[in-house]
């Protein structure tokens, strides 16, 4: 018997060495590059809560799409992959989340930042 795996890299559908895929991801990576510098800026100038909390779940993003060009180059195997990239999902909808909930007028933090 086949492995599904087997059948979708035999039929072309696997991402390692895929170029249209890595340039998406390229793009992906240059485009959060630069969100992240802007957003890291933003937090030089502000030194607040928020700015940091938005520049960390930026830079998780741009960690993503360096694991992402590491498994389509063949460096990252695609368990640690899934493992990773979603590890990092769950952090970024977490992050967000908690700068909405901790810097939202009447939330858990009444200190002015």
């Amino acid at each position: 018997m086949v492995s599904p795996t087997a059948l979708l890299a035999a039929t072309g559908w696997g991402v390692e060495g895929s170029l249209p895929i890595l340039a998406v991801v390229v793009v992906a990576g240059i485009g959060t590059g630069v969100l992240f510098l802007v957003s890291a800026v933003a937090y030089g100038r502000r030194r607040t809560g928020r700015h940091l909390l938005i520049s960390v779940a930026v830079g998780a993003l741009l960690v993503r799409s360096v694991i992402g060009a590491g498994t389509v180059l063949g460096y990252v195997p695609m368990p640690i992959h899934h493992f990773l990239a979603h590890s990092l999902d769950f952090l970024i909808a977490a992050t967000v989340l908690y700068a909405v909930y901790a810097y939202a007028p009447g939330s858990l933090s009444n200190a002015p930042d």
